[in-house]
């Protein structure tokens, strides 16, 4: 039977989806909790910064503005073949709060793809009036630049349509569920067709912010606040989950710097 996937229009009425919303919106892992970065970080935002309510006002006035539109994307059914173990990809959030039971964690990589913050998020870290960023994969050149570390969880197969049902709703705003093989740092596969979300800049993907320099992505981390926390947060434990499983990423290490010092700046931070 095909799984994966859940109706827009039902979402919010059968007890499995009122599950797996309950499941995603609290982010609540409901056993598994020793592979879990403990770190809380303190200092939510108090207030935008002037920076910070131009960007807004300028996020609020692009035709492409993020919405907390509350659909599931619709995807295709996810076919696994009997007895058949889930895979998932962690490269953000669930790398340090993965929220579902898993039986086995390999630390690997995606090439030819880099983590960045380009999706907005309405749901989660921030609102339709001041959108937070989150991470997703973007593709690049595999032979020019390194591969994007995270982790793999595997799920076994009498748990897979519970999990993909929790990933379903928790990766909502996502516009593409993908598979992809996963990579040791000898370059050998240890993950085959591992499920993992992006968001891209397709026109479906309401919550699309894209490419900005790493000033703006900074403010806008520093200081959206969201139903699940301050943005910041995300970020910090991303960083300390990463440092965690030995991965140096560039790219999120000048960002936590450069919100660490936004927020140090701030009178009462």
């Amino acid at each position: 039977m095909p799984i994966g996937m859940l109706d827009p229009r039902t979402a919010t009425s059968g007890q499995t989806a009122q599950r797996a919303l309950a499941a995603a919106s609290s982010l609540a892992p409901p056993g598994v909790v020793s592979h879990q970065a403990a770190r809380d970080p303190k200092g939510i935002s108090q207030g935008p910064s002037r920076a910070a309510r131009s960007l807004a006002a300028s996020v609020s006035s692009s035709r492409s503005a993020p919405t907390d539109h509350g659909l599931i994307m619709e995807r295709e059914p996810l076919r696994l073949a009997p007895g058949e173990p889930l895979w998932v990809f962690g490269y953000g959030s669930i790398v340090w709060k993965v929220g579902f039971d898993f039986d086995e964690r390999v630390i690997c990589a995606a090439r030819g793809y880099r983590r960045r913050f380009y999706q907005g998020s309405t749901d989660h870290r921030g609102t339709p009036e001041f959108p937070g960023r989150t991470v997703t994969l973007e593709p690049c050149d595999a032979d020019v630049n390194p591969p994007c570390w995270g982790a793999a969880y595997r799920v076994p197969p009498e748990r897979a349509e519970e999990v993909l049902e929790i990933l379903e709703v928790r990766e909502k705003q996502y516009d593409k569920r993908i598979r992809l093989d996963l990579y040791d740092d000898n370059g050998d596969v240890v993950v085959r067709d591992a499920v993992t979300y992006i968001a891209t800049g397709a026109s479906e993907n309401l919550n699309w912010l894209g490419e900005a320099s790493i000033e703006e992505v900074a403010e806008t981390i520093a200081t959206a606040v969201g139903p699940s926390g301050a943005n910041s947060e995300y970020l910090l434990n991303l960083a300390d989950a990463m440092r965690g499983i030995g991965v140096h990423d560039p790219h999120l290490d000048e960002l936590e710097r450069r919100v660490r010092e936004i927020k140090e700046n701030r009178t009462g931070e």
